[in-house]
């Protein structure tokens, strides 16, 4: 197995290549909890470095909770995405929750380092350290910018994914959102937007993609061959009743796609399930490209689940992506000796 700690359960996880090593980061809470469903609200970030994806070692914590709150992130520091600006900084977005709403409103955090390991929160004045984005401003309608209380367990904005923007000069952000208005509460899963022309002030956009499932999870957008991909992971309870049926074999759990024209979409969902199982065989993946970096291609890496009964925490070892002549992705899943 891979990224598994003795006494700590791990996670959602996102990756970099600095041009020397890989870098991945994590989400992990004490096994001492005893109930892996208390990990959520008992969260920090861990930093691994590795040559391979496969061995890894640990460097421990390098993002937590804000001490001394009330902040938007003084409950929760979930997934996001790490780059490189244009300032030559190494630059952090995350999710933070904040204690004066229980955690159950998500909003989006920045942080930055010189080494990828220490972060620090970007100030900006009247804010909270590290605040970035909030579902505020004229786009805000396209948005549950409020917490539909008895519809949804909270308010999502979660899940940051930040990239160069690839017909631009600034950048661009996709987080997971819900939509405003919808009466199926799994049709209204979303894919917000945001741009920014420096990586510091950013512009709320409307969602980029709403509809078939309650939940699209940890987005990671990228491009192969001219196509654009927006892989992201859901719950077999969580799919909309015309998207259950058009599944084959039904919902299952685990992580699937979106294919489009541009990284602005339009965003359509790809046929089948990329990688699913009842019960969750891997969660909250990520796709990374090995190809200029010792590898063959594309991979897929997330984390063990298999439900509460039987959580595992760490996250699996890698396993090839096929890209099929149409465009569409498979997993060339690999025996896991440890599952």
């Amino acid at each position: 197995m891979t990224l598994a700690l003795d006494t700590h359960w791990i996670w959602d996880s996102w990756y970099l290549h600095d041009g020397t090593r890989w870098h991945g980061y994590y989400l992990k809470a004490p096994k001492s909890l005893g109930d892996p469903d208390l990990r959520h609200f008992n969260v920090s970030q861990g930093h691994a470095v590795s040559d391979d994806l496969v061995s890894w070692d640990h460097l421990g914590t390098c993002l937590a909770p804000t001490e001394s709150g009330p902040a938007f992130d003084d409950t929760t520091t979930w997934t996001g995405s790490t780059l490189r600006g244009d300032d030559g900084l190494w630059h952090l977005f995350y999710t933070g929750g904040g204690s004066a709403e229980r955690g159950m409103y998500q909003r989006i955090g920045h942080a930055t380092s010189t080494d990828l390991h220490r972060w620090e929160r970007v100030e900006t004045a009247g804010q909270d350290a590290g605040f970035c984005l909030d579902l505020a401003g004229p786009n805000a309608e396209f948005y549950e910018k409020d917490h539909a209380i008895g519809h949804w367990h909270d308010r999502a904005m979660r899940d940051p994914w930040v990239m160069r923007d690839p017909d631009g000069d600034g950048w661009l952000m996709y987080f997971t959102a819900r939509a405003p208005g919808i009466a199926e509460p799994n049709a209204g899963g979303a894919i917000g937007f945001a741009t920014s022309p420096d990586l510091y002030t950013w512009t709320l956009q409307p969602p980029v993609f709403v509809g078939d499932y309650g939940q699209l999870e940890v987005p990671q957008v990228f491009a192969v061959n001219g196509q654009w991909y927006c892989l992201f992971c859901t719950a077999a309870d969580h799919f909309s009743q015309v998207r259950a049926a058009a599944t084959p074999g039904g919902p299952v759990t685990g992580s699937h796609y979106l294919m489009g024209d541009s990284p602005r979409g339009p965003w359509r969902v790809a046929p089948g399930f990329l990688d699913g199982d009842l019960p969750c065989r891997r969660y909250a993946a990520r796709i990374c490209d090995t190809a200029h970096h010792g590898g063959e291609g594309l991979v897929i890496m997330g984390f063990a689940d298999s439900g509460k009964d039987s959580f595992k925490g760490y996250v699996m070892d890698p396993e090839p992506i096929v890209i099929a002549p149409d465009g569409t992705l498979s997993v060339q899943r690999l025996s896991q000796a440890a599952e």
